[in-house]
């Protein structure tokens, strides 16, 4: 049998899956073929350092089903603490990959997130890439805070989808929350792809595959979108790198024992 439930290791405060893409998509099937809801958390130093902070959001990463190491900061992290041979499983990336896993299998995805004009030009892109896939419904909720019952319209609208996977892309941390409140709810497998969409539709570009491999996407993001990414890259990540150099130190001087 596969196995599909691998290590986890602790980045600072947080337990992330040493994983690869296959890995993550066999997980899936076992899940859904067992009619089990879960969440999939892909984790950034932006994730990591919220979940550092916040003791609420730390909870529901360290609850959910898969959390995959989606930045390169946190593949190195994996790698210094003695997992050689992890990669990076990037969110946009597995829902790619997903996508063609569902097509072959016949297993019904959902779209929730953005807007109606990303979700339209994603679902035909999505249709046009992975002949067969069956997408069997998209929502797009209001920009503000739900209330209960708009919260529960939504998982009896996915539910009566018959989805077995649904893609959320509500932003960190508002999509791991959303995700975490609603398991009990979905009778599917939620995963959290932050900017995927636009990403996929081309509203917003990504990197290039030479700073991603050089850990230097959070620039080229900062560049396109400074007033909105500033905080987030000039605070996390220098503090990710010292707090993270402190574990690594620990983690070394006492024999590579501890997380």
């Amino acid at each position: 049998m596969i196995q599909t439930q691998p290590m986890r290791a602790k980045i600072l405060r947080s337990s992330v899956d040493c994983t690869s893409y296959e890995l993550v998509c066999d997980r899936l099937v076992e899940l859904t073929t067992a009619k089990q809801s879960g969440y999939v958390i892909a984790a950034n130093v932006h994730v990591v350092m919220t979940a550092f902070w916040n003791r609420d959001y730390r909870s529901v990463v360290n609850g959910a089903t898969i959390v995959t190491p989606d930045g390169m900061p946190i593949v190195f992290g994996l790698r210094l603490l003695g997992h050689l041979d992890q990669t990076r499983v990037y969110g946009p990336d597995l829902m790619l990959a997903w996508c063609d896993r569902a097509a072959r299998l016949g297993l019904p995805i959902y779209l929730y997130g953005s807007s109606w004009q990303t979700l339209g030009k994603l679902q035909d892109k999505l249709v046009n890439n992975f002949p067969g896939l069956q997408i069997v419904g998209s929502y797009s909720p209001p920009f503000r805070t739900l209330t209960a019952e708009e919260l529960q319209q939504d998982c009896d609208r996915i539910n009566a989808s018959g989805a077995a996977v649904v893609f959320v892309s509500l932003g960190c941390p508002k999509q791991e929350f959303w995700m975490a409140q609603n398991q009990s709810k979905i009778q599917a497998v939620t995963i959290g792809v932050g900017a995927a969409f636009r990403f996929h539709t081309g509203e917003v570009s990504q990197a290039p595959k030479w700073m991603m491999r050089c850990s230097l996407e959070w620039l080229y993001r900062l560049i396109m979108e400074p007033r909105r990414l500033w905080k987030r890259y000039v605070i996390n990540n220098p503090a990710f790198v010292i707090l993270f150099g402190w574990q690594w130190l620990r983690w070394y001087l006492k024999g590579k024992s501890i997380d």
